[in-house]
This record gives C-alpha cells, sequence and structure tokens, in this order.
C-alpha cells in the first residue's frame, strides 16, 4: 500500500510539473480576501458539474445547482476569519482568505487544490508549493470521496487540510494521509452509533442504499461490521451511482423505489449525498410509500428535503449530525451580506443573481408567464427563489434580507467556526505570539501542520484536540424529524458519546409516525416469547421458534439458547422458569385413596360385624359347618390384609414397604390355610375310595396344616427381608420425585405370590372334588368361587403391575382388597344368612342330621347301584330307611346334640357303604 501511494505521489508531481501546467488564472477559485496568511477553503458552491462527457478543454467545468448550505458554510469561514483579526488575536496578522468552488467533483477539486498552492497564479516548473505559497492551510472538502483526492495532493507537501465534514474511516490513517485532520469523528463511530441505534430499537431486518464513491463504498463497509455485532441483518444492499445521464439516474431511482417498496424492512439506512436522497424521496411520495429512514451525516439536517411537499407521508426519519453550536453575530453578517474591503466574491454576487436578478433562466421563466398561467411555467432547478412574479430588480437596499437565515440551520456552520479557530491557535503558538505582535517570518505548511497537531484549546466552554488520528473526539447529536404543519424540523432526541461508546436516548421527546404513536418494528421473524428459543436458519436475524425441552427454560424473549434448570428443581416443555420437583406418591388425599381406605374401614368393620355374629351364634350347626375356630382364625388373617391395605397409601420408607408385603403375604397366606383345611376336610369326607381315604386321613391335621403353611410363608418372607429386602426407590419424572416401594428382588415377591396362588390352586383342585356335598352344609361352591376370584383377580394384576409403574400401589392394594371381600362373601356371608336370617327348623340338629340322612341314603343307592349293576337294590334301601326314620325322629331328641359332635366326625358316607357290604343278606330282605 506504501508503495502504491509513493508511485501516486510520483504521478502526480510529474502531472502538475508539465509543461505550463502551474500557469492558472486567478477566475478557477471565486473568492478572495486580502491577508498577511491565507487560508483556503475548498467547499462545493454548486452541487454537479453538467455534460462532464462534452468537456473539451483542460479547464473547463460546467458547475449547476447552485448548494445553498455549501455557500453558507464558506461565508462562515468568512465571518470567522474577519472575527478573529477584528479581535486582534494575532496581533500584526491579517488572515486572508481563498475560496475555490470543487462542484461536488474530485478532478474539479484537484484543479482548485492546485489553484490554492500557486503564487499569483503562477508557478514554476519546479513546481516547489511549500514554502512560498501564502496558503498555509486549506479547510475542506465538504464530502469524503473529494477530501480523499485532495488530501493525496496536500499530503505530498504536507499542506494542513481541515474537513468538517468528511468522516470516511480511510482518512484516520496517517500513513497515507499525513496532513489530514477533521473537526469530527471517524465513520467508524457512525456507524457503529447507526447500528446501536437500530440495536436500541430493536430493527434487526433493515436495508442498505449507499453510494458508489468512497465515503458510500467505506461507510456501507464499515456499517456491515458493526450491524454484524449489533445483531442487524441486511434484508438488501443497492448502490446508487452519481454520475448518470438523466434517463438512467431515473431508471435506476425507480429499481431501488421497488426493492424498497417490495422489502419486509421497515426500516432503511441511506448513505447518501442529499441530491440523491431528494430524488429517491420524490419517488417514494409518489408511491406512497412510508418507511423509518436512517440518514447519514451527509443529509441528516439537510434543510431542503426537510420542506420537500409530501414529506410528512415518507414516514420517521432519524439521523447522527456532527457538532452543532452557536455562530455569534453570523446572523448579521448574513443579513448584510457583503464582500469585506479589498476582497472578491463571485459566488456572493451569483447568489443575488439567482436571488433576486434575471438570470437567462429567469427571463425565460417571465416571458412564459406572460402568456401561460404559472402551473405551465416550473422554475429551473437551479433556482433558489421561486416566485410567480416577473424578472424584477430589487432595490439595493432590498437586496439584503433574512433568506439565508431563515433557510439554512446556521448551527451547522460551527465545524467551520471551529476550525478556523484551530488554525488560529496553531498560529499563535507557531508565531509566538504575545498581547501586541507576533514575529512575521516566513514557515513552510508543515511547521503548522506541527502545532495543529498539538493544539489544545476552548471554545464556547467546549476543549477541542485532535487525537493521534487527526479526528476530534466529541460525539454525535441525534437528531429526529419532528412534523411541523407540512414539513419537518429537526430536533434533538439523544446524543453517542465516543468515550462512553453508548446512545443516551430521551423517548418521550420522540413522536412516532404511526397513529398509535410507538416504536415501529422491523424485523424478519416475529420475536420468540419466553419458554422458547431461536432456530436460526442462514440469516442469523430469520430464525423459527422451539420451544424448550424439559429440563430446560427460557425466561426472556429471542434467547438462542435454553438455560439448563439447577439441581433439584425442574420445568416442563416450553416453561419460562424452573420450579422445585414435587414428591409423588400415593398421597392419603387422592380421591382413589380415599376410596380404598372407605372400602378398607367397611371391610374390617364388616368382619368385626361377622366375628360377632359367630360369637352369638357359635351354637348352631351352621357356625359349626363353617368351621369353628377356622372361621376365627381366617377373620384374624383377612384383619391383617385388610390392615396391609393401609400401608400402602401415604409416603413410604423402608419399613412401610417390608411391612406391608410381608402382612399381605402373612395374613392371606393364614387365611387361605384355613381354606385349605376346609376343602382337604370335605374332600376327605365323601372320598369313595377307602384306602385312599385311610391314608389321606393320616394328613390331615388341621392346625399342623395351617401352621405349615403359614410358616413356609413366613421363611420366604424372611430370606426375601434379609437377602434383597423392600426399599423406596426414586425416580425423576418431569416435575415429580417419584417414590414408591421398590419390591427389591422380583424373584422374592414372585415367588410369595407365587406360593399364594400354589395354596389357592390346591384350595380349588380339593374343593372341586367334593363338589357334590348337599346344599345346607355345602362349602365346595363357595371356596371354588372365591378362589376363582382370587386367581382371576392376579392374574389381572400381573401385566397392569408391569405396565403401570406409578399406580403399582393403588393396583396391589385393590386386588387386595378384591381378593379380601372374594373370601367374606363367599365363606362368611352365607354362614351369617343361615345363622341370622333361617328359622330355627332349617337350622337345628334335626334338620342337619335329615340333611346327613337323605345324603347318606343317595350315596350308598348309588354306590350299590355302581357294585351290584342293580338299581332295585338302591330302592329297597331307601325304603327301609325310610321306615326307620321315623325312630330315627322320635329318639332324636335323647340323642347327643349335634354341638357336641366334632365337625370332623361328620359320618362319612364310605363308612355306611362298607357295613352295607357287609351284610349283603339283610340288605337283600
Amino acid at each position: 500500500m506504501l508503495a502504491q501511494f509513493h508511485w501516486f505521489t510520483l504521478v502526480l508531481c510529474l502531472l502538475l510539473c508539465m509543461g505550463n501546467c502551474c500557469d492558472m488564472s486567478e477566475s478557477i477559485c471565486g473568492a478572495h480576501g486580502p491577508g498577511n496568511i491565507l487560508i483556503g477553503v475548498l467547499n462545493p458552491c454548486h452541487a454537479k458539474v453538467e455534460t462532464l462527457h462534452k468537456r473539451i478543454e483542460r479547464e473547463e467545468f460546467n458547475c449547476t445547482h447552485f448548494d445553498l448550505l455549501s455557500f453558507v458554510r464558506t461565508l462562515s469561514v468568512i465571518h470567522t476569519i474577519d472575527t478573529i483579526n477584528d479581535s486582534g488575536f494575532l496581533p500584526g496578522v491579517k488572515l486572508g482568505y481563498a475560496i475555490c468552488d470543487t462542484c461536488s467533483y474530485a478532478t474539479k477539486a484537484i484543479q482548485s487544490a492546485e489553484h490554492l498552492l500557486s503564487i499569483n497564479g503562477t508557478l514554476s516548473v519546479q513546481c516547489d508549493f511549500t514554502d512560498h505559497t501564502p496558503v498555509k492551510a486549506i479547510i475542506g472538502a465538504r464530502f469524503s470521496e473529494v477530501s480523499i483526492t485532495v488530501a493525496r495532493l496536500l499530503g505530498l507537501h504536507m499542506v494542513p487540510q481541515i474537513s468538517t465534514t468528511s468522516s470516511a474511516e480511510i482518512l484516520s490513517d496517517k500513513l497515507r494521509f499525513p496532513s489530514f485532520l477533521r473537526t469530527i469523528p471517524s465513520d467508524v463511530h457512525q456507524t457503529r452509533a447507526l447500528a446501536q441505534l437500530m440495536h436500541h430499537f430493536g430493527w434487526e431486518w433493515v436495508g442498505v442504499v449507499a453510494g458508489d464513491d468512497d465515503y458510500g463504498d467505506a461507510a456501507l463497509h464499515s456499517f456491515l461490521k458493526d450491524a454484524l455485532e449489533a445483531g442487524v441483518c441486511l434484508a438488501f444492499q443497492e448502490v446508487l451511482p452519481h454520475y448518470l445521464d438523466h434517463v438512467d439516474n431515473e431508471r435506476r431511482i425507480k429499481e431501488v423505489v421497488e426493492t424498497i417498496r417490495s422489502s419486509t424492512a421497515q426500516v432503511v439506512l441511506l448513505i447518501l449525498k442529499s441530491q440523491l436522497v431528494e430524488q429517491l424521496f420524490q419517488e417514494m411520495i409518489k408511491a406512497n410509500i412510508s418507511k423509518t429512514w436512517i440518514a447519514s451525516d451527509a443529509w441528516s439536517m439537510y434543510q431542503p428535503l426537510a420542506s420537500m411537499e409530501g414529506i410528512n407521508g415518507i414516514g420517521d426519519i432519524f439521523g447522527f449530525t456532527f457538532m452543532t453550536g452557536q455562530n455569534p453575530g453570523f446572523e448579521q453578517f448574513l443579513q448584510n451580506l457583503e464582500p469585506g474591503p479589498g476582497a472578491v466574491n463571485h459566488f456572493i454576487e451569483e447568489y443575488k443573481d439567482l436571488r433576486f436578478g434575471c438570470t437567462p433562466e429567469l427571463l425565460q421563466h417571465s416571458a412564459c408567464l406572460a402568456k401561460n398561467p404559472p402551473d405551465q411555467c416550473p422554475l429551473p432547478e437551479t433556482l433558489l427563489y421561486k416566485s410567480d412574479k416577473a424578472c424584477s430588480f430589487p432595490k439595493p437596499q432590498e437586496a439584503n434580507d433574512d433568506f439565508l437565515v431563515q433557510s439554512v440551520d446556521l448551527t451547522l456552520t460551527y465545524g467551520e467556526r471551529v476550525a478556523t479557530w484551530a488554525i488560529a491557535h496553531a498560529l499563535r503558538e507557531l508565531l509566538k505570539c504575545n498581547e501586541t505582535s507576533c514575529s512575521r517570518e516566513n514557515f513552510p505548511p508543515w511547521k503548522l501542520l506541527q502545532e495543529l497537531k498539538r493544539v489544545n484549546f476552548t471554545l464556547d466552554q467546549r476543549r477541542f484536540y485532535f487525537d493521534e488520528s487527526g479526528n476530534f473526539v466529541n460525539g454525535y447529536d441525534l437528531i429526529n424529524w419532528e412534523k411541523d404543519a407540512n414539513k419537518r424540523r429537526f430536533k434533538v432526541v439523544g446524543d453517542y458519546n465516543l468515550i462512553k461508546g453508548g446512545i443516551e436516548l430521551n423517548k418521550h421527546g420522540i413522536n412516532w409516525a404511526n397513529p398509535n404513536n410507538t416504536v415501529p418494528e422491523s424485523k424478519c421473524s416475529q420475536s420468540c416469547p419466553a419458554g422458547t428459543v431461536k432456530k436460526v436458519s442462514n440469516i442469523s436475524c430469520c430464525f423459527n421458534c422451539t420451544q424448550c425441552e424439559a429440563g430446560t427454560y427460557s425466561d426472556a424473549d429471542n434467547l438462542e439458547t435454553c438455560l439448563q434448570c439447577p439441581n433439584g428443581m425442574w420445568s416442563e416443555r416450553g416453561w419460562t422458569h424452573c420450579r422445585p420437583r414435587e414428591q409423588s406418591f400415593f398421597r392419603w388425599e387422592e380421591p382413589y385413596a380415599i376410596v380404598l381406605l372407605t372400602a378398607t374401614a367397611l371391610g374390617v368393620l364388616l368382619l368385626f360385624v361377622i366375628l360377632i355374629i359367630f360369637l352369638v351364634g357359635r351354637k348352631s350347626p351352621a357356625a359349626k359347618v363353617a368351621g369353628g375356630w377356622f372361621c376365627y382364625v381366617m377373620i384374624a388373617g383377612l384383619t391383617v390384609s385388610f390392615g396391609s391395605v393401609v400401608l400402602f397409601i401415604g409416603k413410604p420408607n423402608r419399613y412401610i414397604c417390608q411391612a406391608r408385603q410381608t402382612m399381605y403375604g402373612l395374613g392371606f397366606t393364614l387365611c387361605l390355610s384355613c381354606i385349605l383345611v376346609k376343602s382337604f376336610r370335605t374332600f376327605l369326607a365323601f372320598l369313595f375310595d377307602l384306602n385312599r381315604q385311610h391314608k389321606l386321613r393320616k394328613l390331615y391335621k388341621p392346625v399342623a396344616i395351617i401352621i405349615i403353611a403359614t410358616a413356609a410363608q413366613g421363611l420366604i418372607c424372611t430370606f426375601w427381608l434379609i437377602f434383597d429386602s423392600p426399599s423406596v426407590e426414586i425416580t425423576l419424572e418431569g416435575m415429580k420425585i417419584l417414590m414408591q416401594c421398590k419390591e427389591g428382588s422380583q424373584t422374592g415377591f414372585s415367588i410369595m405370590l407365587s406360593y399364594i396362588v400354589l395354596l389357592a390352586f390346591v384350595c380349588f383342585v380339593l374343593a372341586l372334588k367334593g363338589r357334590k356335598v348337599p346344599h345346607r352344609f355345602n362349602e365346595t361352591g363357595y371356596i371354588i368361587f372365591s378362589v376363582l376370584i382370587y386367581l382371576f383377580v392376579w392374574v389381572c394384576f400381573i401385566p397392569i403391575y408391569v405396565t403401570k409403574i406409578q399406580q403399582r400401589s393403588a393396583v396391589q392394594a385393590s386386588a387386595i382388597l378384591v381378593s379380601n371381600y372374594g373370601i367374606i362373601f363367599c365363606h362368611f356371608m352365607p354362614k351369617c344368612y343361615m345363622i341370622v336370617c333361617k328359622k330355627k327348623v332349617e337350622n337345628s340338629t334335626q334338620a342337619y342330621l335329615e340333611g346327613v340322612r337323605v345324603f347318606s341314603i343317595t350315596s350308598m343307592r348309588s354306590a350299590f347301584a355302581h357294585i351290584t349293576g342293580d338299581s332295585g337294590v338302591g330302592s329297597s334301601i331307601e325304603s327301609v330307611s325310610s321306615s326307620r326314620s321315623m325312630d330315627s325322629e322320635t329318639s332324636s331328641a335323647s340323642a347327643s346334640s349335634v354341638d357336641t359332635v366334632p365337625v370332623t366326625e361328620v359320618p362319612h358316607v364310605s363308612d355306611s357303604a362298607s357295613n352295607l357290604r357287609k351284610r349283603p343278606r339283610r340288605c337283600s330282605i
């Protein structure tokens, strides 16, 4: 890069030194004032160069479009120089000026810069500008593209150049532009401020239209970098050229307008010169497009644009402007606009000609008005003062008025005032001035440049100095174009501080253009609310919203990642916060738990009632046939089983988990052991095979059977509790800490249940064998039905228990209750009915013996028919038995009471059949 700079310098010097390149006429610059030391001014008093492609002569430039703001800026320099001279700040030294027009064109600016460096319009072949030129410093240019070009020439000879508006970042490079200074910050700060403004209002989706010059290109690239850091994305990016013919320019502007109209971005940044913005807004107004516009410094306070017809329909406009301030006496200076003594100012003359005089364009306009209505005679764009009157010459005293004061914001000229005072302070140090005099020695411009870099002065209670990059460190004011009747006025609503690097806003001072007076939105995607996160697509500002997974959360909008819940807390899918997990177990207050507890209480109460009934009717045959003391053991076992149900409800612990299964296993096993005894008794009582009966009767030991069967279950439970005891299992499931009993070894639990099932199955088989017992004392049907209920319940229990993990306690408790109620209703309720509801005749010893007699006769008949094959024998036996029944009934009163005979001694059919076989003769009579 440095080699390129030296190459450019060499070529530029050769061009300047060729032939009569230094022979320039005084007419190149439009104004000058005499002085010992001259300050050059490069400003675009005209905004455009016409017919560039037709330019023939080297020095011929057709500059048009008189620029009012630039004109007033040059007048500010003149006024400040006059103020310094009048104040005696530099005793014995008079400052002069030479003002040249750049016409907003870099090549024209080079021509003007050459003239400022020349001496009296002539220059030696050596082109030595440094020691002899009276122009020791230059203020300008306005646009960065022009300043960059001029700075290369002035940097060659180290002539100080101070710009008040050129903000391109490249100009901070002191290797390439060693003599360039400016009274404003670099664009690196402006683009950062623009990005932060967009971020502050949540404008993430914006469009950018930039110029094709050096300023637009550099500012665009700087903004893209800052926008990326601020989370702002570009919806579109368009470039508008500055120099096109009328047809191409209009076509290109319409293309940009269509891009803006079709875009979803509601905020558009315009890094353009004011003239292009004006043309663009004209098309926007025609298309009735309203957006939020962000202005670069080039047009953020452009007064003609604020007065444009239809400007209020364009939308909100914001922009950053450089340091502004008052310029004392400048308003009076403009109201009495005349060149000073010995000064020449062709720009003032041109302004007055356009303001009051008869230019060729105005003469043509007057001729048109003489023949046509005013609406058919538009004024040329170059005319500032639009009137429906014909050309007229004002009186001399009317040539000065307050038109400039009203048309231009004079605070924008504060930069020119500061730049001029900076040069004056540097000269005061360089010339060693005191209160009375300054040295009059000649000096090269580079010495003044050194003093300018060290200058540090106070003006209007503000401190000004240049940093190491040659920039002022003052910040920006944020301007809002507020509606004022049918135009806009500039209102400061905030500022950007370079030192702090942040924006300070007065939000209450902003009146938004929309009917709701709310901040407009400009987003590629809608905001993701709390509980969701952004799933970014290819463009970081465009995304989909996805809910946070369980265990994570988001407590703010537009988060990119979900936050993890801390320990002990959890969240469901899509939650905005975490909550402490709740312990989950089969609680007492749950409806189903209340149902189970009610059923348990009713069961226990029912057992108590049954116990009372059996105690009261203990001498009745029905009570004795039911089993006698077996019934009380069964009631005890069922009570323990009912008690285990209570332990399935409530917060579990290790001891509860161990006790509930043990209670159920032992209690229900005890009950089934009694049923097993009853089943075995009935099976033996009506077994016809004498050999088998004799052998099996030896096994009929009720107490031993009950103890052994229950002890076996107790042994199973003991080994289960020792080797793999049930414990509390804690499982994390969502918002719940699931607490339930883990049965330890499933093998132990399975063996316990299998043992109970085995007992039930044996009872079922034995009862099935003795199912033909007479109905008055037949318990086989009840045993079969109760066992079937148990087997059915527990067959259904197993798959439900395996699959319904969280409901295991409720499932097993329900199975226990159904099993218990099955035994109650099948074993106890019929006997209670017999004891309480049947007549004494039916529930007496005689009725019981009669039933036994009838069953015995029926059984003997069936047996003899089976042995002899003669059915008549059975009939004879029945008739003989009938004749003897009368004697039996008369003697029954004196017979031993049934309640004195043990249940186990009920007459056996097999014994009667055996006696008949021994006495065949009597049976044949």
